[in-house]
C-alpha cells in the first residue's frame, strides 16, 4: 500500500508546486517573465525527448494532448467564452482532454513511431478538427448539448466547466487511479495527476498565467513518470516485481563489512514447467518471490535470474540469517498453488481458499533449496559470497534438495 501511494507523491507536490508558483508569480524577475508564456512549450519539449528516447508512445501522446490544450486556450480562450468559437473550443477541450488522458492510461505501451502511434495521432487529430469546425462553422447544436445541465443542485451546477466535462474529469480521474494501482506504473499515476491539474487550469479558462503554470506541471508530471518507469524497468523484474539482478549489483557495491548472502532456487522447476506449462510455472515464481519479499531478519531479495533468487542480510551473519531461511523454506512448501482446468470456474466456491493457499486435489506445491554464506577473511568480496552460496546451494541440491545448507 506504501508504495501504491508513493507514485502519486510527486504529482502531488508537483500540484502544490504550482499553486505557490501561481500565488508568488509576481516575485518571479522580468528576465523570466517569457516562462509564463512559453513555459508549457518548454516542458512539452523536454517531455517529448525523454518519452521519444526511450520509446513511450503513450506518454509521448499524452504530452500532445496537453501541449494542444494550451495552445487552445492561447488562441482562443484569452478573451472570455462570450464568442461561439470560444464555447466550442472550451467545451470540446473539457470533454476531450480527460477522455485522452484516462484512455492513454488504459492502452497498452506500444511504442511511439509506429502503426500503433499513428492510429492513436489520427484520434487525437481528429478531434482537433472536430473543435475547429464546431468553432469556425457556427454550428451550435452539439456544443449546445455538450453545455446543458446534466443535474441541478449545487455543486454539480457550479462553475464554468460543462457538466459533461466535470462528469469525464472524474471519471478520467477515477480510471487513472486504478490504472496505475493495477499495473504499478507511474505513468498512469503522473496523467491521474495531470487531469487534476487541467481540471485545475480549466475552471480559470482566461487566466493565462493559471493556465500555463497548470499546464507546464502536467507536462512535469508526465515527463517525471517516463523517468521512473524508465527506472523500474531497469531495476525492477517484470514478473516478480523483484528488484533485479541490476540492483542487486548495485546493493552489492554499498554493502559494509559484514552480511550473509543466500541462493534460493525453485526444485525441479523445468519438470514443473514441462508439465503444468509455462503460465503455472510463472505463476509459481510470483509466489516464491512474494514469500522472499516477506522473509525476515531484514533480508532484501532480488531475482537473480530464471528459478533462482538472491537474498542480502546486512549486518548479520549466516548463523543469524538462516533460522529466518528455514521458515521461509517452510512457508513455501506448505503453499498449495491451485490447478485450474479448463472445467474448473474461476472463483472457487465456499471457503476453498484458507491461510497459506489452495488446500484440495488441484493443487500442487513446490519447495526450494537454499545455500548461505558470509563474508569473512576469505570470502572478501561480495562476488567470492555469492559464489559460496551458489555452492551451498549446490549441495543442498545434492543433499535432496530442500533444506538450507551453509
Amino acid at each position: 500500500m506504501a508504495s501504491a501511494l508513493a507514485r502519486f507523491a510527486i504529482p502531488v507536490a508537483l500540484l502544490a508546486a504550482a499553486f505557490a508558483l501561481v500565488f508568488y508569480s509576481a516575485a518571479l524577475p522580468p528576465s523570466l517573465a517569457g516562462l509564463k508564456v512559453y513555459g508549457p512549450y518548454l516542458v512539452f519539449a523536454l517531455g517529448a525527448a525523454l518519452a521519444t528516447a526511450f520509446n513511450r508512445g503513450c506518454a509521448l501522446l499524452a504530452l500532445v494532448v496537453l501541449a494542444g490544450a494550451y495552445g487552445a486556450q492561447q488562441a482562443w480562450l484569452q478573451e472570455g467564452l462570450d464568442s461561439p468559437a470560444a464555447r466550442a473550443v472550451y467545451a470540446g477541450l473539457t470533454v476531450f482532454v480527460p477522455l485522452d488522458l484516462a484512455a492513454l492510461a488504459l492502452l497498452p505501451e506500444r511504442g511511439a513511431f509506429n502503426r500503433h502511434g499513428a492510429m492513436r495521432l489520427g484520434v487525437i487529430g481528429l478531434q482537433a478538427a472536430l473543435i475547429a469546425w464546431a468553432a469556425t462553422s457556427g454550428h451550435a447544436g452539439a456544443i449546445d448539448w455538450i453545455y446543458q445541465k446534466l443535474v441541478d443542485p449545487a455543486p454539480f451546477s457550479a462553475g464554468r466547466i460543462p457538466q459533461l466535462g466535470t462528469a469525464l474529469i472524474v471519471l478520467g480521474l477515477l480510471t487513472t487511479i486504478a490504472a496505475a494501482l493495477v499495473t504499478h506504473s507511474a505513468t498512469p499515476a503522473g496523467l491521474a495527476g495531470a487531469i487534476v491539474a487541467f481540471a485545475i487550469a480549466a475552471h480559470v479558462p482566461t487566466a493565462s498565467l493559471t493556465f500555463s503554470v497548470f499546464t507546464a506541471v502536467a507536462e512535469l508530471m508526465v515527463a517525471i513518470a517516463v523517468l521512473q518507469d524508465t527506472f523500474r524497468m531497469a531495476f525492477r523484474d517484470e514478473l516478480t516485481a523483484l528488484p533485479s539482478r541490476r540492483a542487486l549489483n548495485e546493493r552489492l557495491a554499498a554493502l559494509g563489512r559484514r552480511y550473509a548472502i543466500a541462493m534460493l532456487d525453485v526444485d525441479h522447476f523445468k519438470k514443473f514447467n514441462d508439465t503444468y506449462g509455462h503460465d503455472l510455472g510463472d505463476q509459481v515464481l510470483k509466489m516464491v518471490a512474494a514469500h522472499i519479499a516477506a522473509v525476515g531478519g531484514g533480508g532484501k531479495a532480488f531475482r537473480y535470474g530464471g528459478e533462482e533468487f538472491t537474498i542480502l542480510f546486512p549486518g548479520n551473519s549466516a548463523a543469524e540469517a538462516i533460522p529466518h531461511l528455514r521458515a521461509l523454506r517452510e512457508e513455501i512448501e506448505s503453499y498449495r498453488l491451485a490447478l485450474r482446468g479448463s472445467d474448473r470456474p474461476k472463483k472457487a466456491r465456499g471457503n476453498k481458499r484458507q491461510r497459506g493457499g489452495w488446500r484440495g486435489l488441484d493443487a500442487v506445491s513446490v519447495t526450494v533449496s537454499i545455500g548461505v554464506a558470509e563474508r569473512n577473511e576469505r570470502l572478501a568480496t561480495p562476488q567470492a559470497v555469492i559464489e559460496a552460496a551458489d555452492r551451498a546451494l549446490y549441495r543442498a541440491k545434492e543433499q535432496g534438495r530442500n533444506r538450507v545448507v551453509r
